[in-house]
């Protein structure tokens, strides 16, 4: 039976596939509501939605991942991204509050299956959207009113026809919309009836696989048939006359035509975004080692790929598409030289452009650890695997530091989060707690103050530690409250009410169908394991280092700002670090060479002083020039191209040494012409 239901939606697929994108980008609440209302009540796919922002490095990081299990699972899923920037409405709708977060929509408009929250990886959303899409299949089911009669005339005939229309239409009503026992409640009403009686009702397929009509996202059809609808002429059938027609006539009219307007342009702009940057190019493995591997996307990285690339020695950059502190910088860039109005990301993007353009290849990916017990060296890698090469240069930048305090862990993905600029704009309208008194503080207290209703930002001292010009523009900001010599004890949190009703069937006429029974095919569960209710940030409990007073502050999010580590946990036992700064890599004089020859570290890791974009720049470009030196010193460089500079001389270097019998073409030419002349004749 299960094939079968598998074999109808797929069946169904082929009729709507074709008219839609692998991933629709969604524009506005109303298109949103179009699309989900039609997959639930009309085709049965699941729709998965991925809420994100451009500015977040996790989103960044699922995006290829999404569309990548968007491309395999096309025929049976629809797959859809909302930037939260944009569409507030829908955030605040769904309580999305930490990006990116991933909703999955199974015969329910109104209330997702399954959530899932942060960089949940490749794994794990294929696993959520097979589960989706195994109880789309499972509640491809309807029950009609006369089989459901004829089904009690034959096992009941005693139970009044009034208590059967009754519980059916219950049934009915656990469906938004449909007049039909269908869907879940349609599935759980036969487990019970079944067990009751021993066979359950007669069922028909929910959605029947037939060709769509109509212009919406999920019309089959060419371009030219979409536009030849919407420009449909004058005076044609169905067409309300627009100078006779009510107000409420032309608004339903004038969205009927956006509508259709919207649904023209989504194929074009799916294939505008697949269009690759022709620069661009992804690493792949090849017979000799890396000249040089470096680890880290951010100014320090890529300027060392700049130059190494430039040097000739085609780097490779190893670096999760999250980015990192530069990357979730959300105002503008102001103190690096020549950039004016450019955000951090667009800094980021840029650089990334010129190494490309020089010949740098780029991997998505972690480093999980070095192998340096022999030469050349190994770096294992998350997804990649094993990559050999002779220098690495490290430029991992620093990550987030936490607090500790009670609450802090539990709620992260709940109002709690280290970036501003990711997931302040869930929080439009209401009131945020930042902590920290350095630049960091200060560009997340702006970045909130442009859509809070109020942002409270505590530090342990009475003055900050940002530069003068950020921490004026802090004090002198209407919106932000300061409070000085506070430190942040805890955070508590509350339960989300969850909104989604469980589907379950109130049948009182028969205490028999309040039962949960089995059938012989369990409906699959919304998950592997239970959802824990969601928790989320209710207070913050503050205290005064002077007084030792403690007093609760109420607030939906707390965002900590108060500095980063060096992410070097992955050269432990390998190279020197810092004994008077823990977690810095500790270099040879004013070089950017470690306690291990060939390795190289540049940026924040090896800076515990300025950490500025401009100075993690200026030491990867240093750290590129000493690889370059170290190299060559070594006798090392770019092997595949000396190999092949080394054929192409022998090739040129060999012949006879007489150039006397040096080869000639005009004479080759001519016994060619006699032999064919001597053929000839003899034929003829």
């Amino acid at each position: 039976m299960m094939n079968g239901v598998r074999l109808a939606l797929l069946f169904w697929s082929v009729w709507i596939v074709e008219g839609r994108p692998i991933v629709r980008n969604i524009r506005s609440t109303h298109e949103f509501d179009r699309l989900i209302e039609k997959h639930t009540t009309e085709t049965g796919l699941p729709v998965v939605v991925d809420f994100y922002s451009d500015s977040c490095g996790p989103c960044r990081m699922m995006a290829p991942i999404f569309k990548k299990v968007a491309q395999e699972m096309k025929d049976t899923t629809v797959f859809v991204k909302i930037d939260t920037n944009a569409q507030y409405e829908l955030s605040s709708r769904f309580q999305v509050r930490s990006l990116p977060t991933f909703m999955w929509f199974v015969g329910d408009p109104r209330n997702p299956t399954m959530t899932e929250k942060g960089g949940i990886g490749e794994q794990r959303l294929r696993q959520s959207t097979q589960q989706a899409i195994r109880q789309a299949e499972h509640e491809n089911v309807a029950i009609e009113l006369e089989a459901f009669q004829q089904y009690y005339q034959e096992m009941d005939a005693n139970k009044p026809q009034a208590d059967v229309e009754s519980l059916y239409q219950k049934c009915a009503k656990k469906t938004r919309g449909s007049k039909e026992c269908v869907g879940g409640s349609a599935t759980q009403l036969l487990r019970k009836l079944k067990k009751k009686y021993g066979k359950g009702p007669p069922t028909k397929k929910r959605y029947q696989p037939q060709p769509t009509t109509g212009s919406d996202e999920s019309s089959g059809g060419s371009k030219e048939d979409s536009t030849k609808k919407a420009r449909k002429p004058r005076g044609s059938s169905g067409a309300p006359n627009l100078h006779l027609a009510t107000k409420e006539q032309l608004q339903v009219e004038l969205e009927k035509r956006l509508d259709e307007e919207r649904d023209a342009q989504v194929e074009d702009e799916a294939e505008d975004e697949e269009e690759p940057d022709p620069d661009f190019k992804r690493w792949t493995p090849g017979p000799f080692p890396q000249p040089i591997t470096i680890i880290g996307g951010g100014p320090a990285g890529m300027s060392a790929a700049i130059y190494a690339a430039r040097a000739g020695l085609n780097p490779l950059i190893i670096a999760p598409s999250m980015g990192g502190q530069l990357q979730g910088k959300g105002v503008d860039v102001e103190n690096y030289p020549a950039l004016a109005n450019v955000t951090g990301p667009a800094v980021i993007a840029l650089m990334r452009h010129q190494a490309a353009k020089f010949g740098a290849a780029f991997e998505d990916d972690m480093v999980l650890k070095i192998d340096t017990s022999k030469r050349p060296f190994t770096i294992h890698t998350n997804e990649t695997g094993a990559i050999e090469t002779h220098s690495i240069i490290v430029a991992t930048g620093a990550e987030s530091k936490w607090l500790g305090i009670p609450g802090e862990y539990e709620l992260r993905g709940g109002g709690v989060s280290s970036c501003a600029t990711c997931d302040g704009f869930l929080f439009a309208g209401k009131e945020v707690l930042v902590v920290g008194g350095g630049d960091t503080a200060m560009e997340d207290a702006l970045v909130l103050a442009r859509t809070s209703s109020k942002v409270t930002l505590i530090h342990r001292r009475d003055t900050f530690r940002a530069s003068k010009v950020m921490a004026e523009r802090v004090i002198n900001h209407p919106v932000i409250e300061i409070k000085w010599n506070t430190t942040l004890d805890e955070i508590v949190g509350q339960t989300l009410n969850d909104p989604k009703a469980a589907r379950t069937i109130n049948t009182n006429a028969d205490e028999a169908e309040e039962e949960e029974l089995d059938m012989d095919s369990p409906a699959p569960q919304a998950s592997e394991t239970p959802q824990e209710d969601q928790m989320v940030v209710k207070a913050a409990i503050v205290k005064n280092v002077n007084t030792g007073e403690k007093t609760e502050i109420t607030v939906d999010a707390v965002f900590v700002a108060i500095g980063h580590t060096p992410a070097t946990s992955f050269l432990e036992g390998i190279v020197d670090f810092d004994p008077s700064h823990p977690g810095y890599v500790k270099t040879v004089g004013t070089s950017t060479y470690t306690s291990l020859p060939g390795i190289f570290a540049a940026g924040d890791v090896a800076d515990s002083v300025y950490r500025q974009a401009i100075t993690s720049a200026g030491s990867g470009a240093a750290a590129a020039l000493d690889a370059e030196r170290w190299l060559s010193e070594e006798g090392l460089g770019n092997e595949a191209a000396e190999m092949e500079a080394e054929l192409m001389r022998e090739l040129m270097e060999d012949g006879p040494g007489d150039s006397s019998g040096a080869y000639n073409a005009y004479e080759d030419a001519a016994a060619r012409v006699a032999g064919v002349k001597e053929s000839l004749g003899a034929e003829l």
